[in-house]
């Protein structure tokens, strides 16, 4: 404990929790898209940027789709 300093007790504690948790839940309109956007390293194009590397891997991986389509008799 501290000096001068007396502990919250149980219920002013959850109290606070519910405060803290009416707000993030009521009041979280103002959030910038844009800023959390470029923080996130996402660009406009980001789904653009997703699809590219799946075209990737599906080019990568197609011989083996074929090879098994050949074995299955397809």
């Amino acid at each position: 404990m501290f000096k001068g300093v007396e502990p919250m007790g149980r219920g002013r504690a959850k109290a606070k929790q519910v405060k803290v948790a009416r707000q993030l839940k009521y009041n979280s309109g103002g959030t910038d898209l844009d800023r959390l956007r470029t923080e996130l390293g996402v660009g406009e194009g980001g789904q653009d940027m997703n699809d590219h590397a799946y075209a990737d891997l599906a080019d990568r991986y197609s011989d083996h789709d074929e090879e098994d389509e050949a074995a299955r008799g397809g």
